[in-house]
């Protein structure tokens, strides 16, 4: 009998604990336990970096969590193509440029952006201020260079606009970039691809061998593709057309997309914490440079004027114009976006008191160092 009486009162007391534990966890504002939390992975475009610190900070601030999810985040790399990642279900949710995306579709991928996170491009040339190269025009005849594999329709539609035909070498010496741009400093080529977040940043960190002193921005001219009319739309969310069709992974999504976007309105107004949070991702690229691409991917974000992640019909019809135009799709494109889903999570957010257009943020003024230090 004593024993008996142990037992259960064990088994009372047990019994209570898992009553308030579960009573603790269903609490407004607690988040759920990591049994309950919906696995789902997203894959990036890119190493770690700054450009996807928005998912970085939506995991380390707990906003995933909190929307009942457990995220788990894969950098990319030149071997990495976030569409055959999705394609192959070895991830929810992806990132990548949006023409790279409907590439895919049109090659059977069922693939669907439902989050455009970037509202601007990122793209420019840069050459030489000396040079006195500062129109697309003024390229006739001269070297420009690019990634190429999916990342020169910009270009290329830009320099099109001016009578050159850079896919026959026409009028244009089209010159494939390595993934740095000392070949631009050694003025091995008059124009150089560079996003204003990344090898923009490269050349100002360098120093110039004649001064002795890192080159300023006064030393460039930087021909941004958003102001020659050919930006196209760069980092948005995808998924699986057959996945997001089920209603319980709808509302995965919406969850997804109002938790990232959160974590974008977080590095918007706190973009040094931001930088840290990356820098504790193991990233490639040291604090300074972090730093400044923070404050630029900031500014292809905001201000969005429809609200963070909502595609813009007139960058969309662009997009896919300039696809078309250098036989990226073969065909227009049907189903290849959806805005319902980043609409409601941009509601969500509005009704939590969230910012989520930025129309009064400026961007920082930041001073790059030798290396990005």
């Amino acid at each position: 009998m004593k024993t008996s009486y142990m037992i259960g009162t064990v088994l009372v007391a047990a019994a209570a604990a898992v009553a308030a534990a579960a009573a603790i966890s269903t609490s407004a504002g607690a988040a759920p336990e990591r049994s309950s939390l919906t696995k789902v992975t997203l894959q990036l475009k890119w190493v770690t970096q700054a450009q996807f610190a928005g998912y970085y900070a939506a995991k380390a601030k707990g906003y995933y969590r909190q929307a009942g999810l457990d995220v788990r985040i894969k950098p990319g790399g030149p071997d990495i193509i976030p569409e055959q990642v999705v394609a192959g279900r070895q991830a929810e949710f992806g990132i990548n440029w949006f023409s790279n995306q409907l590439a895919a579709r049109d090659k059977g991928a069922n693939l669907v952006n439902i989050g455009q996170v970037f509202t601007r491009s990122g793209l420019t040339l840069l050459t030489w201020k000396d040079t006195g190269l500062n129109t697309i025009a003024k390229l006739r005849g001269k070297k420009v260079a690019n990634w190429l594999g999916g990342n020169e329709w910009e270009v290329f539609a830009a320099l099109t606009k001016f009578g050159m035909d850079p896919t026959r070498n026409r009028g244009v010496t089209i010159v494939q970039q390595p993934f740095d741009m000392n070949f631009f400093l050694r003025r091995q080529v008059d124009a150089a691809s560079a996003m204003t977040y990344n090898e923009l940043a490269q050349v100002l960190e360098a120093k110039n061998s004649k001064t002795g002193k890192l080159y300023q921005p006064k030393d460039l001219n930087v021909i941004k593709m958003e102001a020659v009319g050919t930006g196209m739309l760069e980092d948005g969310i995808f998924v699986r057309g057959d996945w997001i069709s089920d209603k319980a992974n709808q509302a995965t999504a919406r969850k997804f997309l109002a938790a990232s976007f959160k974590g974008w309105v977080y590095c918007r107004d706190h973009l040094r914490d931001c930088v840290k949070i990356v820098l504790a991702n193991g990233p490639a690229l040291p604090r300074g440079h972090q730093t400044w691409q923070m404050n630029e991917i900031n500014a292809l974000i905001w201000p969005a004027p429809k609200g963070i992640g909502i595609m813009d019909p007139k960058s969309y019809s662009r997009t896919v114009s300039i696809s078309r135009r250098f036989k990226v799709v073969k065909k227009a494109p049907k189903g290849a976006f959806r805005t319902d889903l980043a609409r409601a999570a941009v509601a969500t957010l509005r009704r939590q008191g969230v910012d989520v257009t930025g129309k009064r943020w400026k961007k920082a003024t930041i001073k790059l160092t030798a290396g990005g230090k």
